[in-house]
């Protein structure tokens, strides 16, 4: 059986995996299973990228240009040769996902990237998604093209989704340490979803589904995006009474249950929180949800820079005469 062979090659490390996307996901998971011994190609459109890697250069300042180099030592490669998607065993699609103008999902990337790759899938291939969307985009944008192709999925093609967790720079929580959620789009699919990270990560948390997956990373960054826009509101709060915020969340974190400590800031920053839960709000709409506290707090996050700068903008008023005074000397 197909799927046989590949939990096989898999765990022989005989396997040959495709990353899409050379970003702060992609390139991780590269290097990650370069070190586990697997040949790894790496798929970008940026040529440049894909030169300054061929290279043993590294582009993200938390990877050192050594890590890419010990992975170019065990062969790994660059390109932005679609037509090598036929040598992979594993294909793991890493692209952004955006939103448009009007705070919508744009799946623009998610797209391309299939468009690129749908003439060069074949049987015996276990393909994954690990961009964050809204659940159903496995669904909806994987599983249609291996059905078009003439696969049945669980049998000769494998479908996947694996949210990333990535927290680039955290020298703590690595991809290894991280516990890697997996779903698959059958039984066999999240056998082998789950047999492949089981080699490169600790701990993994099988789901029941595509969607549950989907939604445990929509849900991980909208927990955060309402608790931060929760106590940025309370921060507006406390200035208004004369009271130190800081002080007063210290003073509750004491509690030894029930608390997690959120912290206000000049709104929200990051590749994911303040996108992703505009992703679930649109799905939510689809379905006649009004998800108001989602919209509420992207709000409030999103008004919290203006507040900063009319906070600072006293001092700033200050700042500058004795500036200029100190260089008319």
């Amino acid at each position: 059986m197909l799927i046989s062979n590949l939990i096989s090659k898999i765990q022989n490390r005989d396997a040959c995996i495709a990353v899409i996307g050379l970003g702060y996901v992609g390139l991780p998971l590269v290097i990650r299973f370069s070190e586990k011994g697997f040949k790894v190609i790496g798929f970008d459109i940026d040529e440049e990228k894909v030169q300054e890697l061929n290279d043993g250069e590294s582009y993200l300042r938390h990877i050192p240009a050594s890590a890419i180099a010990a992975a170019a030592d065990n062969g790994f490669t660059a390109t932005s040769d679609w037509e090598k998607i036929s040598d992979c065993d594993a294909i793991l699609i890493c692209v952004p996902t955006p939103l448009n103008p009007q705070k919508e999902p744009d799946l623009q990337y998610i797209r391309g990237t299939v468009d690129f790759i749908k003439s060069h899938l074949r049987a015996g291939q276990l393909l994954i998604l690990e961009s964050t969307s809204y659940p159903g985009t496995t669904d909806e944008e994987l599983v249609p093209i291996a059905k078009k192709r003439g696969f049945t999925i669980g049998e000769n093609f494998f479908v996947g989704y694996s949210p990333e967790r990535e927290d680039p720079g955290n020298k703590i929580f690595t991809t290894k340490t991280i516990p890697k959620v997996v779903s698959g789009f059958t039984k066999n699919c999240l056998e082998l979803t789950k047999t492949l990270y089981d080699q490169i990560v600790d701990q993994t948390v099988p789901v029941s589904s595509l969607r549950v997956a989907e939604m445990t990373k929509i849900l991980e960054n909208i927990y955060r995006a309402v608790n931060i826009g929760l106590v940025n509101e309370l921060k507006i709060v406390a200035d208004k009474m004369d009271i130190d915020i800081f002080e007063v969340i210290n003073a509750a974190a004491t509690k030894p249950f029930g608390f997690t400590p959120y912290y206000p800031g000049p709104g929200l920053g990051g590749h994911c929180i303040p996108i992703d839960p505009f992703y679930l709000a649109w799905k939510a709409k689809q379905v006649g949800i009004d998800t108001r506290f989602i919209k509420l707090a992207g709000e409030i996050n999103t008004g919290m820079p203006n507040y900063v700068v009319q906070k600072v903008k006293p001092w700033m008023l200050w700042v500058k005469p004795l500036k200029e005074a100190a260089f008319s000397y």
